[in-house]
């Protein structure tokens, strides 16, 4: 059944903001155990614990998968683990806002490269600036955790290209089922080669690489796949344009993380990017593009 004129650019922004919130409260409670456990623990944790509720719950019948299925979900899988891999890695360099800033480069830039306006091209300005004021000298920021954002960013626009591709391709979620488990393969082993030792010895933290999957994976992923079946990929990353602001309130009350002046400014002008690409695309976009975004 057709929806409604104008019903996907109303939900669209409200599950990406629960998208965000999810996320980032995850994020909060990942990096508080990190005095316990290393990122690369809890990335695995993350995807292990994702996939294994989601396979309880969904039961993929994997005789019915094609083979274009499954090299969808397979690619997905492996940016999944890089994505989690490095975020979190840059998790433990950085503030919440500005890893979360940094990640957002990557749809942000995806947005404006598919955009068929040159226009929505003047959005790279401030993000440039933006970029520049955390990365330049005086930034008081580590090189690696910049580094590692910008491999977060990287991954995170191949992770909305494919989670799209994934979520039309597969009617139900076995998808992002056969994801998950793909990603969980590749991290698993990584995790317990480099931690395992340590979840051995601090056995509860699995409840908190339980709670991580929920927050930063489960939720959000799910939220993801539900927002790509309804818009375009560069309308779904400038609605990401929330996630720095929600991540550095996020940081500031959980971690009492507190941002500098100068990171503070490039944060607001990589989100003012996002902001005005979306006031932009909400003057441009009429109902045959509406019907064109929506998986046939």
């Amino acid at each position: 059944m057709p929806r409604p004129p104008g019903q996907d650019s109303a939900t669209a922004p409200a599950l990406m903001l629960a998208q965000i919130i999810s996320l980032q409260a995850g994020s909060a409670v990942a990096k508080e155990a990190y005095a316990i456990v290393g990122p690369t623990a809890l990335a695995g944790m993350r995807l292990l614990f994702s996939a294994a509720i989601l396979w309880t719950l969904v039961r993929p019948r994997l005789r019915e998968i094609t083979a274009v299925q499954w090299r969808a979900a397979i690619s997905l899988g492996l940016v999944l683990a890089a994505m989690n891999l490095a975020y979190f890695q840059a998790l433990n360099r950085l503030p919440i806002g500005v890893a979360a800033t940094l990640e957002l480069l990557g749809p942000l830039t995806l947005s404006i490269v598919l955009s068929r306006r040159l226009e929505h091209f003047a959005v790279a300005l401030p993000a440039l600036v933006g970029v520049l004021l955390l990365a330049t000298p005086g930034a008081a920021l580590p090189a690696a955790g910049l580094l590692l954002g910008g491999a977060a960013a990287l991954c995170r626009a191949g992770y909305v290209v494919l989670s799209q591709r994934v979520g039309r391709l597969f009617p139900d979620w076995t998808g992002l089922t056969l994801a998950l488990a793909c990603g969980a393969c590749v991290m698993t082993p990584i995790t317990l080669v480099t931690d395992g030792g340590t979840v051995a010895a601090h056995p509860a933290v699995l409840a908190t690489g339980l709670l991580v999957a929920l927050l930063s994976s489960l939720i959000p992923y799910s939220l993801d796949m539900t927002v790509l079946r309804r818009i375009d990929v560069r309308a779904f990353g400038v609605l990401l344009a929330l996630s720095p602001a929600v991540a550095a309130g996020v940081g500031f009350a959980l971690l009492n993380e507190q941002l500098t002046v100068r990171q503070l400014c490039a944060m607001a002008l990589i989100v003012l990017a996002g902001a005005w690409s979306v006031r932009r695309s909400a003057r441009h976009v009429g109902p045959a593009d509406r019907s064109a975004a929506r998986p046939t």
